[in-house]
């Protein structure tokens, strides 16, 4: 029977079934999924591994969390619409209403905030306290404390954690850990391995790599990571297909990138190293001779104008977020941890003077002129 004109134009014949053998997998963009019969719709809700609609699974999401979790030595991932998302269900997963979390007080601004002021009005209670000190951190667990959570190497001043000694605390008290291993990635650690339960990634930063995508990965013990994927579907923090698959694509060229972009910023901090000024250099120098982590992070001399200094910089751009391929800048006291109480920032050394780099794959010596010329013209 011929179909009108206005129905042809919806329902071209297709020849649905074929198979082809894609060499990268196809993007998904697709709302929903359809089914053949009533039966076939059924095997969905019996676990037949098919799809119904992209907020409660997708082939290009789906992928991109089971490719960070092996890349973490983990059973499970989900992906999420961002680093905050990932954060915040791996949060849920563990945490409700009337339940207290132990923070590093060092946490990237965006998380800090997540939990002082959000996660605060739901009435989950979080103390920020210093995870230098391991009598700090047990000091602060209470009767309903039920999380640990930290960062592998923390945002802006680099503080490399000691996960086995964070691990250590949660066993004896019955908790569970979630680290946050965006800026060391598993290319550089692997917090899963080292017995922590939940590990998040802004894969925004290094897991994408290109400056084009935002997205979060959350991977850990799967029990956990089931229940955090409820929170993601039930909430709607999701992840498009085209960005899993845009983050999928630039997570294939992590360990060349980290290679490279480690090696530059360990050849950056200690050329500003010897720059008298510049009061103080953070960067985990006794942790791998080839470098541990593309960020780098500088105090200034008070003689040095911050303002001309970033003026200075050229073609090293100034950006809100970090890990692309490019070098850039950051200025966390009005960016990442902006809305960090004043006091708090101050204690943790977090001031105007401090510039936060984010070191791209450029030639290592073109990067250091750049920042040497930088700090002579701001003076």
């Amino acid at each position: 029977m011929r179909k009108h004109f206005e129905t042809e134009i919806l329902h071209e014949e297709k020849k649905r079934e074929r198979k082809f053998s894609s060499k990268v997998t196809p993007i998904y963009q697709t709302s929903a999924f359809t089914f053949k019969d009533l039966d076939d719709l059924e095997g969905f809700y019996q676990g037949n591994g098919s799809y119904l609609y992209s907020r409660t699974g997708n082939p290009n999401t789906d992928e991109l969390g089971e490719a960070v979790a092996r890349l973490e030595g983990a059973p499970a991932g989900v992906a999420a619409s961002s680093g905050l998302a990932a954060i915040l269900a791996g949060i849920l997963a563990v945490v409700k209403n009337g339940d207290h979390i132990v923070a590093a007080d060092d946490l990237y601004g965006g998380s800090y905030h997540m939990l002082e002021k959000e996660l605060n009005d739901f009435g989950i209670e979080t103390s920020f306290v210093s995870f230098t000190d391991q009598t700090q951190v047990e000091n602060a667990i209470k009767e309903n404390t039920k999380l640990l959570y930290t960062e592998s190497i923390s945002n802006p001043l680099l503080r490399v954690e000691d996960i086995e000694g964070v691990v250590q605390i949660a066993k004896k008290h019955g908790l569970i850990t979630l680290v946050d291993n965006t800026f060391a990635t598993p290319y550089h650690c692997r917090p899963y391995l080292m017995g922590v339960d939940l590990v998040v990634h802004s894969a925004t930063k290094y897991i994408g790599g290109h400056s084009d995508v935002i997205s979060g990965v959350l991977t850990g013990r799967e029990d956990l990571v089931a229940q955090a994927k409820t929170k993601v579907v039930n909430l709607g923090t999701n992840v498009s297909p085209f960005e899993a698959w845009l983050t999928v694509r630039g997570l294939k060229t992590l360990a060349l990138r980290m290679r490279a972009q480690s090696s530059n910023a360990r050849k950056l901090a200690e050329a500003l190293s010897q720059n008298k000024f510049i009061e103080k250099v953070y960067y985990p120098f006794d942790k791998d001779a080839e470098g541990y982590g593309a960020m780098v992070t500088i105090q200034l001399s008070k003689k040095v104008d911050i303002q001309q200094f970033f003026r200075s910089l050229s073609w090293i751009k100034i950006a809100p977020t970090l890990a692309g391929v490019e070098t850039t800048v950051s200025h966390p006291l009005m960016t990442s941890h902006r809305e960090l109480p004043q006091e708090v920032a101050e204690a943790l050394g977090i001031t105007k003077e401090v510039v936060r780099i984010s070191v791209g794959i450029e030639h290592a010596e073109d990067i250091i002129a750049q920042f040497e010329q930088a700090v002579e013209k701001s003076l």
